[in-house]
């Protein structure tokens, strides 16, 4: 197995400056972005770091094991790799970068609908062990075509997405035309052009495309009309009827998106969800919204033992991943970290990023003397 750590960058913060400074501006802003004056985005990561832990310094300690199991697959971390979509456009093959070290560290990738590597693709490079996320179609028919190549790929784990009902509003995207339709300016060709090694990164990998959505886009498209047909095929909405019907078809775990209340918590495990992620799609969505770790405290406390609650949005390191797992958390997933790992590191980023949270992990449960994964909500204080 890879293990590629460079003691250059020790922390996401350090991962964060790099990929900066190695991309265009409009495509890290693209990365870094949140809606409207982006306060539930910096909300997120805030309020994580409220969380405070318990050591037991005394106590006999036999020693800390990361390895979690979840929906009956044993896992070596507690986390995984959030989906992200137009991963390649951050980074030349980002998808693949990512997909191939969550495999090689035996923790799980989630594939976006709208990522630039196909499902076939990333069911090679894991071995089918990824986890695919629908951003549910307008069109039944499609969605059905779609679950037939998730279910041939053997992918345990469906992710079906419920916080992105319409199309946010994001003024760093506006500003630098990535929003519908897109749009080129002579300002994204003058900051690719000062960034040479992802330019001719790109040039190699080619131009990021939307692959598992490839063979249903009809060819020739410019880029104003492919964006309006993507925003035309996504209905986005879920609804109790669409849960329903997903949940029927689908004969693997189940897992609804985005919910941080408890009538969409009730609804989604009535409705036959293994799993719910907590999430607010990285304060891209909703500005006025919660932060995702208040709604998984209250949700822990009503639904922990009838469900398996995860998180994602504004975790972005070790003690942020203990925190989130005190708090009522089974698992963690990250986005940001994990892409600023390939913006900085490029084809070792991955490795480099997964070794990094672990050790960070590690060294939390050792500190407060947490043997196991499942001993978090142990150390919460006040908890």
């Amino acid at each position: 197995m890879s293990d590629t750590f460079n003691s250059q960058y020790p922390s996401t913060e350090h991962l964060r400056d790099r990929a900066r400074q190695r991309t265009p501006r409009f495509v890290f802003e693209y990365l870094e972005g949140g809606c409207f004056s982006e306060i539930n985005l910096r909300r997120n990561t805030e309020e994580i770091r409220e969380v405070q832990l318990k050591p037991w310094y005394l106590n006999d300690f036999a020693g800390a094991s990361t390895t979690t199991e979840l929906f009956g697959k044993t896992y070596d971390a507690p986390f995984g790799i959030a989906p992200i979509g137009l991963q390649g456009l951050i980074w030349p093959r980002a998808t693949e970068i990512l997909a191939k070290a969550a495999r090689q560290h035996n923790i799980p990738f989630i594939l976006s609908t709208v990522a630039t590597a196909s499902i076939e693709t990333v069911a090679e490079l894991t071995e089918g062990n990824a986890w695919f996320q629908l951003y549910h179609p307008a069109e039944t028919e499609l969605r059905d075509k779609l679950l037939s190549r998730v279910e041939a790929a053997g992918f345990p784990v469906l992710v079906i997405l419920a916080d992105t009902p319409t199309f946010a509003y994001r003024p760093k995207e506006i500003r630098n035309g990535l929003s519908i339709p897109p749009k080129m300016s002579m300002r994204n060709i003058t900051q690719m052009m000062m960034h040479p090694t992802w330019s001719f990164g790109q040039l190699l990998a080619g131009a990021p495309e939307f692959k598992t959505m490839k063979p249903y886009i009809p060819k020739g498209l410019t880029m104003k009309h492919l964006g309006l047909f993507m925003n035309k095929t996504f209905s986005g909405r879920l609804n109790t009827d669409k849960i329903k019907a997903i949940r029927d078809r689908w004969q693997g775990k189940l897992v609804v998106k985005g919910i941080v209340n408890a009538d969409d918590a009730e609804k989604a495990i009535r409705l036959g969800a293994d799993g719910i992620i907590v999430s607010n799609h990285g304060g891209r969505q909703l500005d006025a919204g919660q932060s995702t770790i208040k709604p998984l405290t209250s949700l822990a406390k009503e639904f922990g033992t009838r469900t398996t609650l995860m998180i994602d949005s504004g975790v972005r390191s070790g003690p942020d991943i203990a925190c989130a797992l005190a708090s009522g958390a089974k698992f963690a997933f990250m986005g940001r970290s994990f892409m600023y790992g390939v913006g900085a590191l490029g084809a070792s980023g991955g490795d480099h990023t997964i070794i990094m949270l672990k050790r960070q992990l590690q060294q939390v449960m050792e500190q407060i003397a947490c043997e196991r994964v499942s001993d978090f909500p142990n150390h919460l204080v006040n908890g």
